[in-house]
């Protein structure tokens, strides 16, 4: 800075002032001693800049989307919520959130061994995700990211102006000693999902949840946001980090087993955090609708959702692509959720030689910093010879990839 001030013949405030204001627009980004250096793209282009289009006849299998057949049916839980509403309107000044929501809310957080805190709503887990960000971090922060990860969320984080610290992970979910380098070199928080992780279908386990919990021991002032998306599709258990460190927040969305247009998550954290998110919400949306709240108990009450047959629907169509590509000499990863990963030499050629074979998959570029490329299958729409089939084009697009070659994290 000192030797563009020269140059210029500027006071050197002057440049720190535009080198504040390019980074703030995310026109760069800033490394520490490392320097400055302009990004490859904007922060705020989401990763969807790499989606292609579905041409007429190519079967899509890169959406993750949920299959709508295990959706469960919404009018009759939302005509109940209206009929309630026209008796009872909810009105300004009341609490953004219902009695009974919270108090099923928090009675499923309790039975999971999610720590007790109080209980807020956002309009979908990524929204949840960013407020509690926000409420805590300032611009130029370090977040420790899963790397492959959900591509919304590394989107998010470039996006708020905050570093991304990539953390590998593998079936068990982040690697504890990538936790601890990230938060050694200075990563503020970290963002971490329970089950059913996207891409990956990584579970966090009792082993894995006690082994990263012990480095977050050391870390007392980092933020801990774990994701639970998965609640409602996965029947693994629930090992959580939550309240493994002093600011900690737990979001759980309807989305996957609900359906993606309920725009509702249940956020629960330290006090101070969920106070900080609540109170930024009731500045702007002011709270989550209550007719969508009702509706949303209605479902739970009804039990409208067998998480167990969900799993085990999806169960069946992982297992079943998993062990065709295995038949054909080809490794893949999915132990939850609706997507299998598969790693492979070279991505664009991949996805291209799959889309001309008839099929659409994601390109890994959505979801990695530093890890192998892969790509990802979406099981949802998946069945009979479906899977036989997509093993039989990935195959022949990918060819015998020896599961050593990319070893456990690949």
């Amino acid at each position: 800075m000192r030797e563009l001030a020269v140059q210029l013949g500027v006071n050197p405030n002057t440049v720190a002032a535009a080198y504040r204001t390019l980074r703030e627009r995310g026109v760069i980004e800033t490394a520490g001693r490392r320097g400055s250096r302009v990004r490859s793209k904007p922060a705020t282009t989401a990763r969807d800049y790499v989606r292609l289009d579905v041409p007429p006849g190519v079967r899509d299998v890169a959406s993750g989307n949920p299959d709508t057949a295990l959706l469960p049916p919404l009018a009759g839980a939302f005509a109940a919520a209206a009929a309630q509403s026209d008796r009872a309107p909810a009105l300004y000044g009341e609490a953004p959130v219902l009695p009974e929501f919270q108090l099923r809310a928090r009675a499923a957080l309790d039975a999971d061994g999610v720590p007790d805190g109080p209980v807020a709503l956002a309009s979908g887990a990524l929204d949840a995700i960013e407020r509690v960000l926000a409420a805590r971090l300032k611009m130029g922060d370090a977040v420790a990211v899963e790397d492959p990860g959900w591509g919304s969320v590394l989107d998010l984080v470039s996006g708020l102006g905050f570093r991304q610290v990539p953390v590998r992970v593998d079936d068990d979910g982040p690697l504890p000693d990538d936790v601890e380098r990230a938060l050694r070199s200075g990563a503020r928080a970290l963002v971490v999902t329970s089950r059913a992780q996207n891409p990956t279908g990584a579970v966090i386990g009792a082993a894995r949840a006690r082994a990263v919990r012990e480095v977050l021991a050391a870390h007392q002032d980092a933020l801990v946001v774990e994701d639970d998306h998965g609640h409602g599709i996965v029947d693994l258990p629930l090992h959580t980090l939550s309240g493994a460190t002093r600011a900690w927040a737990f979001v759980r969305s309807t989305a996957k087993a609900y359906g993606p247009d309920l725009r509702l998550a249940v956020l629960t954290g330290d006090a101070e955090t969920v106070d900080r998110v609540q109170g930024r919400i009731s500045l702007g949306p002011g709270w989550v609708s209550k007719v969508l709240q009702r509706a949303v108990v209605r479902l739970w009450e009804d039990g409208a959702v067998d998480a167990r047959e969900v799993a085990a629907a999806y169960g069946r169509r992982r297992d079943a692509l998993i062990d065709a590509l295995a038949a054909r000499g080809v490794a893949a990863r999915g132990r939850s959720g609706m997507n299998v990963w598969v790693p492979v030499p070279d991505e664009t050629g991949v996805v291209a030689s799959l889309l001309h074979g008839g099929w659409m998959v994601s390109p890994g570029a959505r979801y990695r910093l530093d890890s192998p490329p892969g790509v990802r299958i979406t099981v949802s729409t998946l069945s009979g010879d479906d899977f036989e089939a997509v093993a039989e084009a990935v195959a022949a697009a990918v060819g015998p990839v020896p599961a050593r070659r990319y070893g456990r994290y690949g």
